[in-house]
């Protein structure tokens, strides 16, 4: 019996060795892969880089000569390219586009939690100084104070000026 046969059920085996690493594939690989490529797709780069292949396209198979030319007049294989072109680019524009809604989608869920939030906030706080104020009123305020103390000052000194002019 081999060691492989011998091998305990109950315990995982050693790693195989291979020439290709291994790598666990990244998910979001493509879909990084498929919004840069919709991001190219939508600047005034690529349509000046198309605009240019297409108008070398067209000039070589026009003006060279006639054994020289790969597409003649009605551009078929042009025409096949740029319909193979746009069938990848239309698919990564659309993945792109629902990476972008997933997106666009949790922040306005975070933008409505922070949101919500904030109304509760501003509701208590709101409550708090109600209550300040109420409590306030029933506060006996510095000026209140110092009216109070001059009116007992003055009755202090009344009945003292009374016993003054009084017979001993």
């Amino acid at each position: 019996m081999t060691e492989r046969e011998r091998a305990r059920l109950d315990q995982p085996r050693d790693l195989r060795r291979t020439l290709r690493p291994r790598r666990d594939p990244d998910p979001e690989r493509f879909g990084r892969f498929a919004e840069g490529a919709a991001r190219f797709l939508g600047t005034a780069t690529f349509i000046a880089w198309m605009t240019m292949f297409i108008a070398a396209w067209l000039a070589w198979n026009i003006v060279a000569p006639p054994s020289w030319r790969f597409d003649p007049y009605p551009f078929i294989f042009l025409t096949l390219m740029l319909s193979l072109q746009a069938s990848y680019a239309a698919p990564l524009i659309l993945l792109a586009q629902n990476r972008q809604e997933a997106r666009d989608r949790i922040t306005a869920e975070q933008d409505r939690d922070a949101a919500s939030r904030a109304h509760a906030d501003m509701e208590f706080l709101t409550r708090e100084v109600a209550s300040l104020r109420l409590s306030l009123g029933e506060v006996a305020t510095r000026d209140f104070l110092r009216g109070e103390l001059r009116s007992l000052v003055a009755e202090m000194k009344e009945p003292a000026d009374d016993t003054s002019d009084a017979p001993h």
